[in-house]
C-alpha cells in the first residue's frame, strides 16, 4: 500500500512540473487545463505529504489546492452560455402548383442546447 502512496505523490510532482513547463514554455494557457493539473498534483501531495508527517508540504498543497479549486471555479463561472443561432431560411421564389396553391415549405425543427 505505501508504494501506491510513493506513486501518487510521483505522479502529483510530474503533473505539476509538466504543467508548469507547458506553461511556461507557451505550449498551452493557463487555462482550465493548467489549474486542473495543479489540483491533482496537489491533492496527490497532500495525500503523500500526510502520510509521510510532512507538514509543511501539506499546508502549502492545501493552499495551492485552494488557489487552483477557486480559479477553477471561476473560469466556469466565467465562460458565457452557449448561443445557438439558428441559419436563415431561405424561401425560393412564390411559386404555385398545379392547383394553383403555394407549396408547404416545412420550417426545421428548433434546435435544442445542450450545453
Amino acid at each position: 500500500m505505501e508504494l501506491l502512496w510513493e506513486i501518487t505523490g510521483w505522479a502529483g510532482a510530474a503533473a505539476m512540473l509538466c504543467a508548469y513547463m507547458t506553461v511556461s514554455m507557451g505550449w498551452i494557457k493557463p487555462g482550465t487545463t493548467f489549474q486542473a493539473a495543479n489540483l491533482f498534483g496537489s491533492c496527490a501531495f497532500i495525500i503523500n505529504g500526510t502520510l509521510h508527517g510532512a507538514w509543511p508540504s501539506v499546508a502549502t498543497n492545501v493552499a495551492w489546492f485552494l488557489i487552483s479549486a477557486v480559479a477553477l471555479l471561476r473560469m466556469r463561472n466565467q465562460q458565457p452560455d452557449a448561443v445557438v443561432e439558428a441559419e436563415p431560411i431561405v424561401v425560393p421564389a412564390y411559386v404555385t402548383t398545379d392547383t394553383g396553391t403555394p407549396p408547404v415549405i416545412p420550417h426545421p425543427a428548433p434546435v435544442a442546447n445542450c450545453a
